[in-house]
């Protein structure tokens, strides 16, 4: 490792090379195309008896993953750097939340979660591994070095994602995953490693669900206008849980909604889960939110699901006066990947030539 130096916890390690979004993956022999997997960024270091996990925003992440640093301090090259994913599996699929429950301060929740619901590194790129800095090769070089370094070892939480020239089997992953990864991430085989800048594409899923309006929020500093539609969704006990918001409306449109949607106001909206708090931003008119009789439908587009929740805002697509409020069901989402699923995505990650 000539020019990458070991991050101790008060000095700044490397920043994660990041991808830009994308409408259409690049195509030529000069691409290679991986999985864009759902979990917490990683970098992980080893130098001899010292190893740390540093987090895309270049905190440590060691304290939280100790079943990580155990498994690496198991191989037995003792130098290298490798650029990855955390990822957890819980029950019957991997698990955001899970990933989120382990940033606690209390040592013992960590250490019963590391036992509870271990983590697995999958594994993207190789800086650096014995002497060899690789941080200025190519990453046709750096992917055939993290190929090596997997061949001589066996460790059943440490994966090496797979990878294809081809943009047909790359698509194929995310018809086959059921709409569970992320998307996919494009990488010139000539690149090299460029900490923190974006020079990847990635193509994220285009993902739409319908949902009810269950509820609004008012907008925080304007008189007469909406802020955010409160969505939802039936579960299986025909309940209306609230899944999310969507809050991409444009100003004249936030005025005129309100003669739509003040007439519906009645509770109590979501029968099943409702809205929690607001945000710390919100003022005391946009705290409230107002339950709506479940009349109205919108098409949403939407990124990630964590427990039956849009993990972020979603966009307004537009209004379905043709589609019938019971029929916006939970079952239209996006599960999470299942362990089975990666594991078949991950059986394709060897051999020297991909197709």
């Amino acid at each position: 490792m000539t020019s990458l130096t070991f991050p101790a916890d008060d000095a700044p390690g490397i920043a994660p090379m990041e991808a830009k979004l994308v409408d259409a993956l690049p195509t030529g022999p000069d691409w290679q195309y991986e999985p864009k997997w759902d979990g917490f960024r990683c970098i992980a270091w080893r130098d001899g008896d010292r190893i740390a996990l540093r987090s895309r925003s270049d905190k440590p992440l060691g304290r939280y993953f100790p079943e990580i640093l155990a498994m690496l301090a198991t191989i037995e090259e003792s130098r290298f750097v490798l650029d990855g994913e955390l990822v957890v599996p819980v029950g019957d699929a991997l698990s955001f939340s899970a990933l989120q429950a382990r940033l606690h301060p209390a040592a013992s929740r960590v250490t019963r979660l590391s036992a509870e619901t271990p983590a697995q590194f999958v594994t993207f790129d190789c800086l650096a591994v014995g002497e060899s800095d690789l941080i200025e090769r190519p990453f046709a070089e750096r992917r055939a070095a993290l190929e090596a370094f997997h061949a001589d070892i066996a460790i059943p939480d440490l994966h090496l994602s797979p990878r294809t020239r081809s943009e047909a089997v790359a698509r194929d992953w995310l018809a086959q995953a059921g709409g569970a990864l992320d998307g996919i991430v494009a990488k010139r085989l000539d690149l090299p490693y460029r900490p923190g800048e974006r020079v990847m594409a990635k193509l994220k899923q285009h993902r739409t669900a319908d949902c009810v309006v269950g509820g609004f929020r008012y907008a925080s500093g304007e008189a007469r206008a909406i802020g955010s539609l409160l969505l939802g969704l039936y579960n299986d006990e025909g309940q209306l849980d609230h899944v999310g918001f969507t809050s991409g409306i444009d100003a004249e449109a936030k005025i005129a909604l309100l003669a739509t949607l003040e007439p519906l106001i009645e509770a109590p909206g979501f029968t099943g889960d409702a809205p929690g708090g607001p945000s710390r931003w919100a003022t005391a008119r946009s705290a409230e939110w107002q339950p709506l009789r479940t009349e109205l439908v919108v098409e949403v587009r939407y990124d990630q699901v964590s427990d039956d929740r849009f993990r972020h805002g979603t966009t307004l697509l537009r209004w379905r006066p043709d589609k019938a409020p019971a029929d916006c069901k939970m079952a239209q989402l996006a599960r999470e990947l299942r362990p089975d699923e990666l594991e078949a995505l991950l059986a394709a990650s060897h051999g020297p030539n991909p197709v």
